[in-house]
């Protein structure tokens, strides 16, 4: 796959453009394009600029509106509700986003719950930007369903994401993102590709038996992680991100693949803690140094593969992303400049 460096600025720029020719406000487009960004300078690169031209297909199609005006309404000092009105993902994600941080400015702990949304990209931007400001989070959001109920042989649960960050003033801040399977689709197809077995314990096939074929995993399940926990753990993050906003919930989720026409309607939860209003902000330099300290300074096993705190490698990244410039395929580029 060959490869193209581009300054974050331009590629920012481009994502705009094109985003906001496909139908955003140029406000909302800035928005939603600083989340795929983010994204693609993390290294996460299937929820980057790449998804621009999917969203833009969707809109096409008729499954998301781009011209979408999402509504905040305040339900109690550190409570809101955001209708996305099946505007695009990330754009949905960031008015959620902005307003937990008002509510936890005001009141040191803020919640907003979002319904009428898409796909919206990866946590970590999310919560890169929310510690930057000195929140820690909680962030989550339901999927369309590929995990099946623990015991069961249909798919009726989402892979669904969850993060978690802590801000560090002055430096890089640890922040979990995670989905909830042992492994991605994505990575089962690439081994199908390649004519090579899965490990263990990633999907099961259509009778819910573990199998190692990925031909057979990809016509079943994913599996999730820790077994029986990682299937509870989905269902809360749904009855969060899902039930509680008001958006669909396990298999009134609409599959965007299966059906690119139709309203999503998925749901996402925010919650941040002003931790200015706990510590001072020396307070939580010199501690997070400590825990990190404690982390990194763990002896390894392999000493090739030095122990890391969550987030650190997607730090990395970003860091390295900003000196030498964001990495991306070419094809992906060539496709949001053709939108551009």
């Amino acid at each position: 796959m060959t490869e193209t460096l581009i300054p974050e600025d331009r590629l920012l720029g481009l994502a705009t453009r094109a985003l906001a020719r496909g139908g955003l406000r140029e406000a909302d487009a800035a928005l939603a394009a600083r989340v795929l960004v983010l994204a693609d300078m993390f290294g996460v690169r299937t929820h980057g600029i790449s998804r621009v031209p999917q969203y833009l297909d969707r809109v096409r199609l008729g499954g998301i509106d781009a011209a979408a005006e999402v509504q905040v309404a305040r339900m109690a000092p550190g409570l809101s509700m955001v209708d996305g009105r099946n505007g695009v993902g990330p754009l949905v994600g960031m008015r959620a986003l902005q307003a937990a941080m008002e509510s936890a400015r005001e009141v040191g702990i803020g919640a907003a719950f979002a319904r009428g949304s898409n796909h919206f990209g990866p946590i970590l931007p999310y919560a890169y930007l929310a510690a930057g400001e000195g929140f820690a989070s909680v962030i989550a959001s339901n999927a369309t369903t590929t995990i099946a109920p623990w015991g069961g042989k249909d798919t009726r649960v989402g892979n669904n994401p969850l993060g978690i960050g802590m801000p560090n003033p002055g430096g890089d801040p640890i922040i979990l993102d995670i989905a909830l399977s042992v492994a991605a689709r994505a990575k089962i197809r690439k081994l199908l590709q390649q004519g090579e077995p899965m490990p263990e314990g990633w999907a099961a096939d259509a009778d819910g038996k573990p199998t190692t074929d990925p031909r057979k995993g990809l016509e079943g399940f994913l599996l999730p992680v820790g077994g029986h926990k990682g299937y509870g753990l989905a269902v809360m993050v749904d009855l969060l991100a899902g039930l509680l906003s008001g958006a669909a919930y396990l298999t009134h989720v609409q599959a965007w693949d299966k059906n690119p026409g139709a309203a999503q309607n998925l749901g996402h939860v925010f919650i941040l803690i002003d931790t200015t209003k706990l510590h001072a902000a020396d307070w939580m330099r010199e501690r997070l140094a400590d825990f990190g300290a404690i982390l990194r300074g763990t002896p390894a096993a392999d000493p090739a593969q030095p122990v890391m705190a969550p987030g650190d490698r997607e730090m990395a990244m970003l860091a390295r992303a900003r000196r030498d410039g964001v990495p991306v395929a070419a094809a992906d580029l060539a496709a949001v400049e053709a939108l551009a």
